[in-house]
């Protein structure tokens, strides 16, 4: 990150900070961001989680795609590491297992961008306290 040389810079930086950190808090933001979070625990990166949160950060940009990359704690799926989680606007999270630079581009292109299934989901396997 380039050196914030005005109060003008800094606040546009903390401002894009702040939209960032909103869709964190809700997902089901109004700009229709999709937020893909990356899985960094001690057994994401030794499966290779650095190089997909990278691969997908570039693919997003590259591509135009509205959404949000970032990097998460452990999701519990040591056994199905590389992991991430998506989110689509309005929708379920949902979390893709064995993650590699195919899938990635794969979920991209089918989940991300027209909602189709992609091999690989991780079903759920729980229920919150609202549905006992």
């Amino acid at each position: 990150m380039a050196k914030i040389a005005s109060i003008k810079e800094l606040e546009s930086v903390a401002g894009n900070f702040k939209k960032d950190l909103e869709l964190l808090v809700d997902p089901n933001n109004p700009d229709g961001f999709v937020l893909i979070k990356v899985a960094m625990a001690t057994c994401s990166k030794a499966a290779g989680a650095d190089k997909i949160y990278q691969l997908l950060s570039d693919y997003v940009e590259k591509r135009g795609i509205n959404a949000v990359v970032t990097k998460t704690g452990c999701m519990g799926y040591c056994y199905a590491e590389p992991t991430i989680e998506v989110t689509r606007p309005g929708e379920n999270a949902i979390v893709f297992s064995d993650v590699d630079e195919h899938k990635a581009d794969e979920i991209i292109e089918k989940y991300i961008k027209n909602g189709d299934a992609v091999e690989g989901i991780i079903p759920l396997n729980y229920l919150t306290i609202k549905e006992v």
